[in-house]
């Protein structure tokens, strides 16, 4: 029933800007913590960012601080990835992935969008 389904993946330069979107359905996310993770070619799946579905609270990855910035829409059941002065790095699939307030496991995660940044 659960499901997240990300958009906004693309081929773009480096110093350009990306906004991805995730699509939440099926569930009341409003004591959800909503999160972004990538995984790299060869690597593995890395934290980008994190923000409570009903509040503000927010967490990033050193990697992209200042650069990354994470919003969510609630009227419109959707999470945002605004991702700023791209770096060749940047290049991952980037996935949604969803987990109740009260627990430490991501239990929900969307399809995964391809984001890559050339140089």
């Amino acid at each position: 029933q659960v499901q997240l389904v990300e958009s906004g993946g693309g081929l773009v330069q480096a110093v350009e800007s990306l906004k991805l979107s995730c699509a939440a359905s099926g569930r009341t996310y409003s004591t959800y913590r909503m999160g972004w993770f990538r995984q790299a070619s060869g690597k593995e799946r890395e934290f980008v960012a994190s923000i409570n579905w009903g509040g503000g609270i927010t967490l990033y990855a050193n990697s992209v601080k200042g650069r990354f910035a994470i919003s969510r829409d609630s009227a419109k059941n959707t999470a945002y990835l605004q991702m700023n002065s791209l770096k060749a790095e940047d290049t991952a699939v980037y996935y949604c992935a969803a987990r109740p307030i009260t627990s430490t496991t991501y239990d929900v995660w969307g399809q995964g969008t391809q984001v890559t940044v050339s140089s």
